[in-house]
């Protein structure tokens, strides 16, 4: 099966660096504009199946890309960011002010300790996995697109590549990229990672 993972585009009030997890903001003019490019990307692509994260950031950027593909997008909770909790809108100085041991959060390796009233990496791990458990049933020469945020899209590359949840922080995936897996019964192989071009170049650029 192969994956075509996409991060969702620059959204509303990015710019401020503040963590936005369940919040559900929109994308901004940038991001709109980023997920025309990656439509035009992905325009020869014959996608069989496509998920979206139920967040407007993601959805949003899906139903751009996938304007020109007769295919459905299926809504999922499952693929939404971590929920941050009381940290969710504020800036990291905010959080240190408040929180003072919150560095804790971004340094640990306890995978089971959730944001206050939000959730840990575990808790968002379980759902990734329980989304993945839908590919299952696809035939394993199809095409999925996934469109979602940092946060699952790392843990679901970790996962399916087998190097364990511990490594997730060191996989960088920047907003509209574009990252290629390919899964086979023995494992996965990662064909592309963090794909930015279409956002430099356009498809008719020499």
């Amino acid at each position: 099966m192969r994956l075509l993972l996409v991060r969702h585009g620059d959204s509303e009030y990015e710019a401020q660096a503040r963590y936005w997890g369940h919040t559900d903001i929109t994308l901004s003019p940038v991001g709109f504009k980023q997920a025309e490019r990656l439509r035009d990307r992905l325009s020869v692509e014959e996608l069989h199946y496509i998920y979206s994260s139920d967040l407007q950031r993601a959805l949003s950027t899906a139903q751009i890309i996938t304007s020109i593909h007769k295919v459905n997008i299926v809504p999922c909770a499952e693929l939404r960011e971590i929920n941050f909790g009381k940290f969710e809108g504020k800036t990291f100085e905010e959080i240190k002010s408040a929180f003072p041991n919150a560095v804790q959060y971004w340094t640990g390796n306890n995978f089971n300790l959730p944001f206050p009233d939000g959730e840990s990496l575990r808790d968002l791990e379980n759902r990734v996995e329980s989304f993945v458990g839908r590919l299952a049933k696809h035939p394993i020469e199809s095409t999925v697109l996934i469109v979602a945020h940092g946060g699952p899209l790392k843990i679901m590359l970790c996962n399916f590549l087998r190097i364990g949840l511990r490594y997730w922080w060191q996989i960088c995936l920047s907003q509209a990229s574009l990252t290629i897996l390919e899964t086979y019964p023995q494992g996965a192989i990662l064909c592309l990672l963090n794909d930015v071009c279409h956002l430099h170049h356009s498809r008719h650029t020499k």
